[in-house]
């Protein structure tokens, strides 16, 4: 295989997909060809990437002929009908839809977490949530240092998880509620100026667990490889155009203090420590945005737990960026350099 494999983008179009094509460029990931894969209502419509155009053309069953991977970011219909198409002809899928997250054939893959796992795949390879990747990829560091034993997160999510329409509508309502005016919500179910609501994923009647919530959990003990992690979240959206925030109090085997997390993230890839205690600062989502790292801080230890095994920490991570199409272009990166990786029996 070339080490300037032809390429495609699946929901071209769309923020993730544009991301995936300002990162190409960024990161100088080489490629033969490129091919925008969209919708039939984005046919014809020119994208660039570097210094060169391309036309977008309409997603079907022939547009993986000769492609050697594709990034698919366009949600999981069109990753289950298309991506074992792609997958037949010999193409290697990066999938950032939930379809194949949980599906014991499907490595769940953080290039920081389980790179080998990219490299012993069918054809597809699945990108985790993002509120997981968020969250994970600073806890790794430590959970090889002192396991974990369990974790209760809160999420503070982002329009960007939304997608481009989700963002669009925050942009409205602000601009709507500033100037005194009435805007009816069209992409999420609630008033999203000025207002914060639970996720809007479908609650699952057995837990009461919101199915964002349950994708953290079981996504975590499968990256893990921990099924019996203790994990509980509450994901909630709130008016903040990019980047997710998330209060993570994690509990560990044996008891750890604040300066042994420092010293355990010093130097780790994809992680930046911001934990300023006497300026108060901390991460943020305005300096998470466009970043490639997870930002950390407010490490200390948690008060509640005599045993002094609990640290209490908050973390912010551009969702578009490492939350999806940046662990995507890793994954790619990790195959190119093994020559597609091996693809399993």
């Amino acid at each position: 295989m070339s080490s300037h494999p032809n390429i495609a983008v699946v929901g071209a179009t769309g923020a993730v997909g544009v991301e995936f094509l300002h990162l190409i460029e960024s990161r100088k990931f080489l490629f033969g060809s490129l091919r925008l894969l969209a919708s039939s209502r984005s046919s014809g419509k020119t994208m660039s990437c570097g210094n060169r155009s391309f036309r977008v053309e309409s997603l079907d069953e022939n547009s993986f002929d000769g492609v050697d991977i594709a990034f698919f970011s366009a949600g999981g219909g069109i990753s289950k009908r298309f991506a074992p198409i792609a997958a037949q002809k010999g193409c290697v899928v990066i999938d950032n839809s939930s379809a194949f997250r949980m599906d014991p054939n499907v490595p769940l893959v953080i290039p920081e977490i389980n790179p080998e796992a990219a490299l012993s795949h069918r054809g597809i390879i699945a990108n985790p949530n993002c509120s997981t990747i968020i969250a994970l990829v600073p806890l790794w560091p430590l959970h090889r240092h002192n396991r974990i034993r369990r974790i209760i997160a809160a999420t503070y999510q982002a329009a960007s998880g939304g997608g481009a329409a989700a963002m669009q509508e925050l942009l409205d309502a602000t601009r709507a509620y500033l100037d005194g005016k009435d805007h009816k919500p069209t992409v999420l179910p609630h008033p999203y100026a000025f207002n914060l609501f639970s996720h809007n994923a479908a609650v699952d009647p057995a837990t009461l667990y919101n199915e964002e919530e349950l994708k953290m959990v079981r996504e975590a003990r499968k990256i893990f490889n921990d099924p019996e992690m203790r994990i509980s979240a509450t994901c909630v959206r709130v008016p903040v155009l990019r980047a997710h925030c998330e209060a993570l109090n994690v509990e560990f085997t044996d008891p750890i203090s604040p300066s042994q997390v420092h010293a355990w993230l010093e130097g780790q890839p994809g992680v930046r420590v911001v934990d300023d205690a006497g300026r108060n600062y901390f991460p943020m989502p305005r300096e998470a945005s466009g970043q490639d790292d997870v930002l950390i801080g407010r490490i200390r230890q948690d008060i509640s737990d005599p045993s002094g095994r609990s640290i209490a920490m908050f973390v912010s991570g551009d969702q578009l960026l490492k939350g999806a199409a940046l662990n995507g272009i890793q994954i790619a990166e990790l195959l190119v350099k093994n020559g597609l990786g091996v693809a399993a029996a």
